[in-house]
């Protein structure tokens, strides 16, 4: 048992330093123009309690994102050519688990040994793992909330007239608790193959260098 929770450490040792893949799900809709020379842009002033420091900091990723593309940021006196506009939200979904340990065959090392759990959820039953052991003694139950983070982000683009040029939304579901962890690379792909193809959803996969913090692309998957 000593061997086994000395693997079961250096697992948990490894896995703290592993890079985090973010799975977003992407429709954009666009009708940009070909002959579009001025990408000027301006913020849309944020409105009331939306007005904070971290919405802020998302409008610099943002920012970051076009300037990549050739857009640049209308100085003080200019009049921009565009407006930009964003929205994001965070929903917690929480999910009631029941663990059950056996006490003879010791904690969880792996699927299918020395534990097995039962998760509810409004879907209903849900086994989590199997335990070929729980045969062999008695359980403790224990119940446990573990949590599923669902996000989206919302950019727009559009004339300063009005006409309507890029909408694109990103969803993901991750147990990453930290908002400001997932949502560059929420912005990432949120202009990867811009403007893309009109109205397809998509898949892409970003992945988050846990060292230096930067967003790996690999290549974006149909959906």
């Amino acid at each position: 048992m000593k061997y086994l929770a000395l693997l079961a450490t250096a697992a948990v040792m490894l896995l703290s330093g592993c890079a985090t893949t973010i799975h977003s799900d992407v429709t954009a809709f666009n009708a940009w123009p070909a002959d579009l020379q001025d990408k000027s842009y301006a913020f849309e002033a944020p409105q009331g309690a939306d007005d904070t420091l971290e919405y802020r900091n998302y409008q610099v990723l943002v920012s970051n994102e076009l300037g990549k593309l050739g857009f640049h940021q209308a100085a003080g006196n200019q009049q921009p050519k565009l407006l930009v506009g964003m929205k994001f939200s965070t929903i917690d979904h929480p999910v009631r688990v029941l663990e059950a340990d056996d006490p003879f065959m010791g904690p969880y090392w792996g699927p299918g040994y020395g534990r097995y759990s039962w998760g509810y959820s409004r879907w209903g039953y849900r086994p989590y793992f199997y335990d070929p052991f729980r045969y062999y003694g008695p359980m403790m139950v224990e119940e446990r909330i573990k949590h599923e983070y669902q996000r989206q982000l919302r950019v727009t683009i559009n004339t300063i007239d009005g006409r309507k040029l890029y909408d694109v939304t990103v969803q993901n579901t991750s147990r990453v608790q930290a908002t400001p962890h997932v949502m560059p690379a929420l912005v990432q792909s949120a202009f990867t193959g811009f403007p893309g193809v009109n109205g397809v959803p998509r898949k892409v996969d970003l992945t988050i260098d846990p060292k230096t913090e930067t967003v790996d692309a690999t290549p974006p998957k149909a959906g």
